[in-house]
């Protein structure tokens, strides 16, 4: 009778610990690749796997621990022209290509890294000459997509690039099929073959089509910053990441 008794309040005990179980299981899951370096800073640069809104929510992205400190989450990568970012609304929400070579994290996923944290961003970029320069702003966050993934950045450091980032800042982000741009006469991501928080229409095209170099054919169109190399010259790489603000 006892043991019957004992055996019952252990299975209710169970019962009753097993939320609270799953529940610190969830906040161990690393949200970014701050949280994998703080794990172990000995970890090197690489593909890992983050939950930025929870236990079911893991993507892989590429887990900078070299750049100006380490620990930033790439969410935005060209180096290659391997992956066609021409792309529609839903890919540009859920995100698309591999963390390994050039991708694209997720509006969403962004979302809510930036709700839970607060981050800081750098754009690394290099030329076809070996040229490598940065732009970095101290503060970096998106809207909902109720609110279009309006973008919010501020606080630029120059790092050879220039300021370009700061003409898109309250912008909402425009597809070929979703223009939310501020341009009253055209959509500027079929005009300029890319997607981005485009105003009317950019200083910065990092999701154009991927060219090398100068090319003055068609203008506007390629992997471009404007303050570093101008409108007529696509980069051979650049990447755009965030870490949680110290």
């Amino acid at each position: 009778m006892k043991t019957s008794v004992l055996f019952q309040l252990v299975s209710v005990f169970l019962v009753l610990l097993a939320p609270l179980l799953t529940s610190c299981q969830k906040l161990l899951l690393p949200v970014d690749c701050g949280d994998i370096y703080n794990d172990d800073n000995s970890r090197p640069s690489g593909v890992y796997t983050i939950y930025p809104i929870g236990a079911t929510s893991a993507v892989q992205v590429y887990c900078d621990m070299v750049s100006e400190g380490g620990r930033w989450t790439v969410f935005q990568r060209r180096m290659d022209g391997t992956v066609n970012f021409y792309r529609g609304w839903d890919q540009y929400k859920t995100g698309f290509g591999i963390a390994a070579g050039e991708y694209w994290l997720g509006l969403e996923s962004l979302y809510h890294l930036t709700l839970r944290r607060r981050y800081e961003l750098l754009v690394d970029m290099e030329d076809f000459e070996g040229n490598k320069v940065f732009a970095r702003y101290s503060s970096f966050s998106i809207d909902s997509e109720s609110y279009g993934y309006r973008l919010l950045v501020s606080g630029f450091t120059d790092g050879g690039a220039g300021d370009a980032l700061s003409y898109h800042n309250g912008e909402l982000f425009t597809t070929f099929d979703k223009d939310q741009d501020s341009s009253d006469t055209t959509n500027c991501a079929r005009l300029y073959l890319g997607a981005f928080w485009y105003y009317s229409c950019h200083h910065t095209n990092p999701n154009g089509v991927y060219r090398r170099g100068a090319d003055s054919t068609v203008y506007g169109v390629g992997v471009e910053w404007y303050q570093w190399k101008g409108d007529e010259y696509s980069l051979k790489s650049i990447s755009m990441k965030i870490r949680p603000v110290q």
